[in-house]
């Protein structure tokens, strides 16, 4: 199993980046369509048919499509500069399940999926988990089509440059009803793991999230010729509104960050007209994080106020608590000698699912609970422990 694992992970290494400098995987770019054509190939290798949905997610099927599938997989997507294993393990680790089980003899009595997520964490077009949201509806397929890159490039652009077609986005409901169990794993984005001595262990819940567009509206001007008296300098808030967001967050024991901001016209010598960021909210239960939001929003338009800068906060992508079923959740821990349960802060196609079909996470232990970052890693022990894991979920699922 490690030979294995260390050959299918050397694969899919070499794409869209690297461990040393991050991984720059964004939806409908050539890295992507390469990203396709590897998980294809893994498909076909096995003898796997593989589709693609209208919704732009990759499935291959090891059984006949159809009601009931026990589903597993994840995304090979990334955050600029991402680390290698979020996303791409658990997708890795499905197929060598899948090996695992045909290598054992076992047929299941119910088909069995991989599905590879299109643009789980929505770095190019704002939006994350776009192509589960749209799968289960989630998200409107002309809100979609809409969405647009740094650059200006709508999805449905960049769809058709890909070869796909943007016009069959929406609900697909004959591809959710296929979806009789669905179990994401994925390495673990903290030090759960680490904290308990488990390589492995399940998902009890997803913590309330979004993302939040603040938009401050100044004036642009000369840097060298214009008085600081007479400036409308939208930079000057939104700096108060980060130092703002943190301490809300602190106070309200909830996690604030601007990681992302884009300000124009964007020259060294030049005041801004117009600074955009986006705000991702995150905290225990809904109300805090709405809470969360309206401090963040208030310190946002008072700190603009002396400096006669206009501030508009929009969502942009709002996720409830998810509080993956026990039922489910149980059997799996069962399942794996009573694996130890954890919450996470961190978003996933499967809290998405969770609302349309019985869902469940395995976690693989990550050393330094770093995540988002090439510093992100997993012991390859551990990778193939959580494999095993997998395997025998899927067997305990699959086969009656």
């Amino acid at each position: 199993m490690r030979a294995g694992f260390e050959r299918e992970w050397a694969a899919l290494a070499g794409i869209g980046g690297g461990a040393a400098e991050g991984y720059h995987r964004f939806a409908w770019t050539p890295v992507d369509l390469a990203l396709r054509a590897w998980f294809r190939e893994q498909a076909a290798r096995r003898d796997m048919a593989c589709e693609q949905d209208r919704n732009g997610n990759l499935w291959a099927w090891w059984g006949t499509p159809g009601p009931g599938a026990v589903v597993t997989g994840s995304h090979l997507d990334s955050v600029p500069g991402g680390g290698a294993f979020d996303g791409p393990l658990g997708v890795v680790s499905a197929f060598l399940a899948v090996d695992e089980l045909r290598a054992r003899g076992i047929v299941p009595d119910r088909p069995i999926a991989v599905v590879n997520f299109a643009d789980e964490e929505g770095a190019r077009f704002g939006v994350a988990c776009v192509g589960s949201r749209l799968l289960t509806g989630v998200l409107a397929a002309h809100t979609a089509r809409e969405l647009r890159d740094g650059d200006g490039v709508t999805l449905a652009e960049a769809m058709r440059e890909a070869g796909a077609d943007p016009g069959a986005l929406g609900r697909d409901e004959e591809a959710l009803a296929r979806v009789g169990a669905f179990v994401e794993l994925h390495i673990e984005q903290g030090r759960g793991l680490v904290d308990l001595g488990a390589p492995v262990g399940v998902a009890s819940a997803i913590w309330p999230h979004g993302r939040w567009r603040c938009t401050f509206h100044g004036e642009g001007d000369h840097a060298g010729t214009t008085r600081l008296a007479d400036r409308h300098d939208p930079m000057l808030p939104f700096a108060a509104t980060v130092l703002a967001a943190r301490q809300a967050a602190e106070g309200l024991g909830a996690l604030a960050t601007f990681g992302k901001v884009r300000v124009v016209p964007g020259g060294t010598n030049a005041i801004p007209s117009r600074v955009d960021a986006w705000l991702d909210g995150r905290a225990p239960d809904e109300a805090t994080v709405d809470r969360l939001v309206e401090d963040v929003t208030a310190a946002a338009r008072a700190a603009a106020v002396p400096h006669g800068v206009r501030v508009e906060v929009a969502a942009e992508s709002s996720t409830p608590l998810v509080e993956f079923g026990s039922a489910l959740r149980d059997r799996v821990a069962t399942a794996l000698g009573g694996v130890p349960a954890l919450p996470t802060g961190a978003g996933h196609d499967a809290g998405i699912l969770s609302a349309h079909a019985p869902t469940a996470m395995l976690f693989v232990r990550n050393p330094t609970g770093t995540s988002h970052s090439p510093a992100e890693h997993a012991t390859t022990p551990d990778c193939v422990t959580g494999v095993l894991a997998l395997t025998t979920v899927l067997e305990n699922l699959a086969c009656r």
